[in-house]
């Protein structure tokens, strides 16, 4: 590309963005309103162009971290990480994390609406080629520091969820579950991966990660599939087995639906009082900066939670058309409201004894940060209390500061996991940083 004609484009760039900054809506209220279990739901209020506000990706100045809440100190596990965005412990205290991003998706881009999303997704920092691996972590003299790197699993494809059971990983890459056979201690995996089923993907691959869990048997893996669109626009033929959970016999490799109308499923995890399944949904954007929050909710087996007709219960989204009076009726409000646009995407249940008894029994809750809002969502981790297995108190600040004082990020928090000591690790895929949450001494 000759010089002129690059920064011609680069300049007409900017002003886009510049000017789609200045259109859309603005927050009337605040994101605690639209929290807790019965959130504060106004009009939709849809504009010609979306509202976009991003915190521009810069990545942390040499010796700053987040900001912890009172009682709590923060470290660096692992620095120098090529976007990290997802975590699992496994049972002698190794740590994974998956270094991965989206994958090739050509169609996602294309047309006007594609080509700005893309821009705007470059400056979140969410465009980074994937590195296509998992990485183990180890920390060998407990001091909170990982002094072992060890590329586990790469060549990947955008792979995002894992869990070990037996002698068997499991790893939801983008298209696809495999199947690795790993003993405990290994830091290298190099025998061939066994696909146990596909997964939809393609070119047009809108959520492309993928989350898995296993029940406590091991008999069964529950598997996150987000939906091909925001709120069905390119059809309900590419939402084919899309927007939901799925359940897959680890024996046989036969899959069922276990939960739809879930738009963007990611963090699922066994809530340790009631022992039902969990999980944190990303909800639809463009209807304004105060909807629709994102939420957590127990996952009923066989329910649908309402997307693409309606959202949070049987509030009706009337860019659907032609609506479906039936789907609506269907629809389950979630339990548990976290913010209009808060892009809320790990959750991991407190059930060790190193933090304040405060947080036993609770929720952790991995924010990635909104771009559809003004002013800014998310962008920090919170915890949710529990009492008898229910949510019992708004969502309180536990890591912050991961933007700036001029609005740029230096992170964003994506997975949360609880090391095999009781400390909360959380995956930060701009700052390239696993940072670990302990009691401040």
């Amino acid at each position: 590309m000759r010089p002129l004609f690059r920064r011609s484009c680069t300049a007409l760039l900017t002003a886009t963005l510049l000017a789609l900054g200045g259109c859309g809506d603005s927050a009337t209220l605040d994101v605690r309103d639209g929290s807790g279990p019965h959130p504060t739901l106004p009009p939709p209020h849809a504009t010609l162009l979306p509202t976009v506000k991003i915190a521009r990706a810069v990545g942390w100045p040499a010796g700053a971290a987040p900001k912890p809440a009172p009682g709590l100190a923060v470290q660096a596990f692992a620095k120098d990480l090529d976007h990290p965005r997802w975590l699992a412990v496994m049972p002698n205290g190794d740590v994974l994390v998956a270094e991965t991003n989206a994958p090739p998706r050509p169609q996602d881009s294309a047309g006007f609406k594609g080509w700005v999303a893309d821009r705007i997704m470059t400056r979140a920092g969410a465009t980074v080629p994937s590195a296509d691996r998992i990485t183990l972590l180890r920390d060998t003299d407990g001091d909170g520091v990982a002094d072992v790197r060890s590329v586990l699993l790469d060549h990947l494809h955008s792979p995002f969820g894992m869990a070990k059971v037996g002698d068997t990983l499991y790893v939801a890459n983008t298209d696809a579950v495999m199947a690795f056979p790993f003993h405990e201690g290994e830091t290298r995996i190099t025998a061939p991966g066994r696909k146990l089923i596909d997964l939809p993907a393609g070119p047009l691959n809108h959520h492309w990660t993928k989350n898995l869990i296993a029940s406590p048997d091991g008999r069964t893996l529950y598997v996150t599939i987000g939906s091909n669109s925001n709120v069905g626009e390119n059809g309900l033929e590419v939402e084919r087995d899309r927007a939901r959970i799925i359940a897959v016999d680890v024996a046989s490799g036969q899959s069922r639906p276990y939960a739809t109308g879930l738009r963007n499923p990611n963090g699922m995890a066994w809530q340790p009082q009631s022992g039902a399944l969990w999980v944190v949904v990303n909800e639809r954007d463009e209807i304004g900066s105060d909807l629709v929050p994102d939420y957590m909710t127990s996952v009923r087996d066989g329910g649908f939670y309402g997307w693409p007709w309606s959202y949070y219960g049987q509030h009706v989204d009337t860019r659907m058309q032609p609506t479906d009076a039936a789907k609506v009726a269907a629809a389950i409000a979630p339990d548990y409201a976290l913010g209009p646009h808060t892009a809320s995407l790990g959750l991991a249940f407190y059930t060790s004894g190193l933090l304040p008894a405060h947080y036993a029994g609770g929720a952790f809750v991995g924010q990635h940060g909104s771009w559809n809002r003004k002013p800014i969502s998310g962008y920090k981790v919170v915890f949710v209390p529990f009492t008898d297995g229910r949510p019992s108190g708004l969502p309180e600040d536990v890591l912050t500061g991961f933007v700036d004082t001029q609005g740029q990020a230096r992170g964003r928090p994506v997975g949360v996991a609880v090391d095999g000591r009781g400390a909360l690790l959380v995956a930060d895929d701009v700052g390239n940083t696993v940072w670990r949450v302990t009691p401040a001494r």
